[in-house]
């Protein structure tokens, strides 16, 4: 699966009373009827059978109401670089996660955080739904780390990283630790959490008495960050889709 170029979309048409039945007006034929009924409008004109609508950039209204362009759901997933905010506006001017999808025309949105100075795999949607479920503590899906600590991490740190340790929000619950690297001046580890606390990871490794170099998420449930490019994105496959819902049980 390639990954996604710069270059937008092109703006597609379609027949009015499609756009009108896609978004739960009514059946097509119905639609026909009440456009010959002169019930609709585009742009504040009369609308007339057959015509062609980008329901993107035409006013479309019905009865004088405007229509609800109901939008695809998109799944898209960023390796994010550090610098980066994943909100959608920062105060401080800092660039947004957002500002790596130049050729998404949808509106999606960062789902959790994944702090300032970290980087790695960041999921983005539309899918409300999913979203909440992806980021709820009760679904407890989990998400994977991997971190560089300044020195040698010892077994006793290991231990209570694994076991839970005792922030000023409350005990961690178990995480999933693994030593990748360990060597004198720097220990490489994989952490799964099933929580989603701020910065939670640089404070469990700072309460052991370890400083984080650098932190990358590379893993949300079943998705994984893999090969993509620090800035490049895509799009969700079909299968990895279907096992994210079933993963939160959506």
């Amino acid at each position: 699966m390639g990954i996604i170029g710069l270059k937008g979309a092109k703006h597609v048409e379609e027949r009015l009373q499609k756009v009108m039945a896609h978004s739960g007006v009514a059946s097509r034929r119905v639609c026909e009827e009440m456009i010959r009924e002169d019930r609709v409008q585009v742009n504040g004109k009369p609308a007339h059978l057959g015509q062609k609508v980008d329901p993107k950039r035409d006013l479309i209204t019905v009865d004088g109401k405007p229509l609800e362009i109901a939008e695809p759901k998109k799944y898209y997933i960023v390796n994010k670089p550090g610098g980066y905010v994943t909100t959608t506006k920062d105060q401080f001017g800092r660039d947004s996660v957002l500002d790596l999808l130049p050729g998404v025309e949808e509106r999606v949105y960062p789902v959790g955080r994944l702090d300032y100075d970290s980087d790695g795999l960041v999921l983005l949607t539309n899918d409300g739904e999913l979203t909440y479920r992806v980021t709820h503590p009760k679904f407890e899906l989990p998400k994977t780390y991997m971190v560089r600590l300044k020195g040698k991490i010892t077994m006793d740190a290991v231990y209570r990283l694994r076991t839970g340790v005792i922030l000023e929000d409350g005990r961690t619950k178990e995480a999933k630790v693994e030593v990748l690297k360990l060597e004198d001046e720097y220990s490489v580890l994989s952490i799964t959490i099933t929580e989603g606390r701020n910065r939670q990871v640089r404070r469990m490794c700072d309460k052991v008495g370890y400083e984080v170099m650098r932190l990358t998420r590379t893993a949300i449930g079943p998705i994984k960050l893999g090969r993509l490019s620090a800035g490049a994105y895509r799009s969700l496959s079909k299968q990895e889709l279907q096992s994210l819902k079933k993963a939160v049980r959506l």
